[in-house]
């Protein structure tokens, strides 16, 4: 469904693109970080007459319209669309230190892996860069070719989104960090399909990293920052994978995108070599040699995640007891901060583990359509093989929100006994603090005969201080006319017994008459009308 207001853009719908809130380096609000609802029509676009689906280039006679990309494939994307999504300021500021470089691996027909040298494409030397690549966008006798792009670069952004016409989506989800899964250009003979799918993993501390995510206070708990885990000098950081998967009758080609903080992110050459060992095993060998369908290549990529999520949970586990024994022998407020803050980061992984499985769910649904050129029984076996992956995927995910669960009870039990120490403690002191205030007390009574016999003899009576108009009498009189009215209230005011709880002022005030009925054993009457 289009929306004509966004030039174009798409809506969310199930199972075709689904997006998330920004999970870091993006702030809007906006279903997409690109797209503002109170935008402005784009004059320029209406008026264009060029068509909104460009037809198919064969990137030969074109004079390289991958350098306009993606204005060249994507006219509805305008120039402030692409500068809000990020992608302006990757094809124009990406002359890093760094070259980009894609590491490539190959499926082959028959199953088995094979790897290829990578494409270093260096600052000005775009050119040689289209060449290389522009040979190899439909490889023949290859099942699938697996490009792993490291410090993606503004030419091969380009030339990658021209040459397997992928939407901007992708450019820009990977780019903002934005969990996303959608199906694009659906056809008889092929689709695209897109993967973001942001997981926890550990990795060992870096002394030069500063961040954190303990409060201050001008900040609240940040989830995005690395949990650090003192216990075990490890750390939990959000990681992402980012994969956009061309499923074609002449060929597939699967892409993952990795960003330049290497220092906690996947790496394009370990996540390469990964994936490589992974389809040398026997167990993916019977399912490569068995099913011709590339989103297997893509299951393993989210089995990366899974495995990195197992490890992330049992160091947590680990943290969290040492945490426990700290707590039976202290309690401070600094270790009270880290309970909050480990609780915090564990309502946040509750929902990325969800976002996992609807992934999952959305991975199996979403069936590949130019399996229609093969037998009814390889399709047969290939929806199989792939409900049972997926089904054992949505498993470790339950094992995992389990395992995670169980943390959570265990923190909970740790938060609890931080609790009764500090209320130990208050009550210890509360403690001290009564022995206090009694021998205040008695010192006080110690005083009182003295403070006693200098009041009476400072009084300015006519027995004591000859001369004077009072008298003991009058002194009488008025201490007991002040104390009797001084019971009265009190009673009027403390009674917990004789009244109900919303009794009026005046209804307490009539305490005598309502004790004289209650010892009558007489209805209660109010004494004078409210």
């Amino acid at each position: 469904m289009r929306n004509p207001t966004n030039g174009g853009q798409k809506f969310p719908r199930q199972h075709q693109k689904e997006k998330k809130t920004p999970h870091r380096h993006a702030a809007p609000s906006a279903p997409w970080p690109w797209i503002n609802i109170h935008d402005t029509v784009d004059q320029e676009q209406l008026a264009s007459e060029r068509p909104p689906v460009p037809p198919l280039c064969d990137h030969k006679s074109c004079g390289g319209c991958w350098k306009d990309y993606p204005k060249s494939r994507f006219p509805n994307w305008t120039k402030d669309q692409v500068a809000r999504s990020k992608i302006y300021d990757a094809i124009n500021n990406y002359c890093n230190t760094k070259p980009c470089v894609i590491y490539r691996a190959d499926v082959l027909s028959n199953g088995f892996f094979r790897n290829v040298d990578p494409i270093i494409a260096t600052c000005n030397d775009e050119e040689a860069t289209w060449n290389t690549m522009a040979q190899t966008i439909r490889p023949k006798d290859i099942r699938v070719r697996a490009l792993f792009v490291e410090n993606l670069s503004g030419p091969v952004l380009q030339m990658l989104g021209a040459s397997y016409n992928i939407e901007p989506f992708y450019f820009s989800s990977s780019l903002n960090w934005i969990p996303s899964r959608f199906q694009e250009d659906n056809q008889e003979q092929g689709d695209h399909i897109t993967v973001s799918l942001t997981f926890l993993k550990s990795m060992p501390k870096q002394a030069h990293d500063d961040r954190t995510s303990m409060p201050d206070k001008k900040h609240m708990v940040d989830t995005q920052a690395p949990l650090r885990l003192r216990s075990n000098d490890r750390q939990l950081v959000l990681d992402l994978i980012s994969v956009h998967l061309v499923r074609h009758v002449e060929g597939n080609t699967i892409i993952s995108f990795h960003p330049e903080e290497t220092n906690s992110s996947t790496s394009a050459e370990y996540l390469h070599e990964r994936i490589r060992f992974a389809g040398q095993s026997v167990y993916w060998q019977n399912i490569f040699q068995t099913s011709p369908d590339p989103t297997f290549v893509l299951l393993i990529f989210v089995w990366h995640a899974m495995y990195a999520w197992d490890e992330a949970l049992e160091d947590l586990y680990a943290h969290i007891g040492q945490l426990e024994a700290r707590v039976i022998s202290t309690s401070n407020m600094e270790l009270t901060q880290e309970l909050h803050v480990v609780r915090a980061h564990q309502l946040h992984y509750s929902s990325l583990l969800e976002d996992f499985r609807k992934t999952v769910e959305f991975i199996r649904v979403t069936g590949n359509p130019a399996m229609d050129s093969y037998s009814e029984q390889i399709r047969t076996r290939s929806a199989y093989l792939m409900r049972k992956e997926c089904s054992n995927l949505k498993n470790e995910i339950d094992r995992l929100d389990a395992s995670r669960k169980i943390v959570d009870k265990q923190l909970k039990n740790v938060m609890n006994l931080v609790f009764s120490s500090v209320t130990i403690q208050m009550t210890e002191a509360a403690v001290k603090d009564s022995a206090a205030m009694k021998q205040i007390a008695m010192i006080t009574m110690f005083y009182l005969p003295a403070s006693f016999v200098a009041g009476i003899f400072g009084m300015n009576i006519r027995e004591i201080n000859p001369g004077t108009k009072g008298t003991v009498l009058h002194y009488t009189a008025t201490a007991i006319s002040f104390t009797l009215v001084t019971i009265w209230i009190i009673i009027a005011s403390q009674s917990k017994h004789l009244f109900e709880k919303n009794a009026s002022p005046w209804k307490r005030l009539g305490w005598p008459y309502v004790l004289l009925r209650h010892k009558l054993n007489e209805p209660i009457q109010d004494p004078m009308p409210e």
